[in-house]
């Protein structure tokens, strides 16, 4: 993955020209009557700009949708990260003119890439784009006068791991206050309405017990997963299902494969992404004494998810309803009514999921 030890209501743009004075709290955002500044809490920082937003610069596919979602498309001036999510974006946001966004770049943004569009802020995260080893931080950004919004999910712990609030918490924030720092807060809480209307469907769902899920991302010597603060944490509470690695205080990380083995997953969702393919995973998984005799891999409960909808993004609500779809198939919980928004089975770059056919 890009990230490091890393019908549907679709809304339209409506711009948000006041804001009333509030107190900011930890993901509350606010304008400041006597200068007309919009601040927002991020990582436990003030982020202030003096008017909306005109020039953002983005990295990774979550990242870029949570903007698209918002209708702050035209405040896009650039993106990084976005071609191996570019099908299902364009899938979830039509309207977007995905094709006509500018890409500079090429896997990951360096500080070249971000100074050659002059952006007003960049928006990315700790794994996300920013990086110690490439010279590209937020401190860096700010010493060219460029601000910094930080990816809530990558919001560090007192001991260095990323993420200090639940994952849902951590999107909704981002959909917020981006929406607020664009001056389309109208919009973005329009979105964070729509997803908490489908997580009450999908915990209104019956349940019939709790199977566990593993989130494979990739792997040989280690398994490359996401613990308690990632995204698929909460795709996986929202759809009814135990994370393996829900005891795990990180996003994303690596654990043993002795974790997987003793999870005995009732189905092992894969992220989809270059670098380990889809048949090179289930081969991995085959091969290996640790996973080979579990169920799921025996039965072939395997399930192939595009890389954006599991980093933090507007899409993991479409995710959890897939996982559920899922669950269901498989008979490890009770049909429900709950039926996938977004139709994934138009992806014809999505390998896998014979399941769906």
């Amino acid at each position: 993955m890009t990230v490091f030890p890393p019908g549907r209501t679709r809304v339209t743009a409506l711009v948000l020209g006041l804001f009333t004075l509030t107190a900011c709290t930890s993901g509350e955002a606010g304008s400041s009557a006597a200068t007309g500044a919009i601040t927002v809490q991020n990582c436990g920082q003030d982020v202030s700009v003096d008017k909306p937003v005109t020039r953002l610069y983005a990295y990774d596919g979550g990242i870029i949708s949570i903007v698209l979602s918002v209708g702050a498309r035209d405040q896009l001036i650039a993106v990084t990260g976005m071609d191996q999510d570019r099908d299902v974006i364009e899938l979830a946001y039509p309207e977007a003119r995905i094709d006509q966004l500018k890409e500079v770049g090429d896997e990951h943004p360096t500080l070249e890439n971000v100074l050659a569009v002059n952006p007003e802020m960049m928006f990315a995260g700790y794994g996300y784009g920013f990086s110690e080893s490439r010279n590209l931080m937020p401190e860096d950004l700010t010493t060219h006068g460029i601000k910094t919004y930080l990816l809530s999910e990558t919001c560090k712990q007192d001991n260095g791991a990323r993420g200090t609030m639940d994952a849902w918490t951590a999107l909704t924030t981002d959909l917020r206050n981006v929406g607020t720092l664009t001056g389309h807060r109208e919009t973005a809480d329009t979105v964070v309405a729509d997803i908490e209307k489908r997580r009450t469907a999908l915990a209104a769902a019956p349940r019939g017990g709790k199977p566990t899920a593993f989130l494979f991302d990739s792997g040989t010597d280690a398994i490359f997963t996401s613990g308690s603060y990632g995204g698929p944490q909460a795709i996986f509470d929202a759809a009814g299902v135990t994370n393996a690695t829900a005891d795990v205080k990180d996003t994303w990380t690596e654990v043993g494969w002795e974790r997987l083995a003793a999870s005995n997953p009732d189905v092992i969702f894969f992220v989809d992404y270059p670098g380990q393919s889809y048949q090179q995973k289930v081969d991995t998984l085959k091969a290996n004494p640790a996973s080979r005799n579990l169920k799921a891999v025996k039965d072939g409960r395997f399930v192939n998810l595009p890389y954006a909808m599991w980093v933090s993004g507007p899409l993991n609500i479409d995710a959890a309803e897939w996982v559920r779809e899922a669950m269901e198939h498989f008979g490890v919980v009770p049909k429900s009514s709950v039926s996938p928004t977004l139709d994934i089975r138009q992806l014809s770059k999505l390998p896998g999921n014979d399941w769906l056919k």
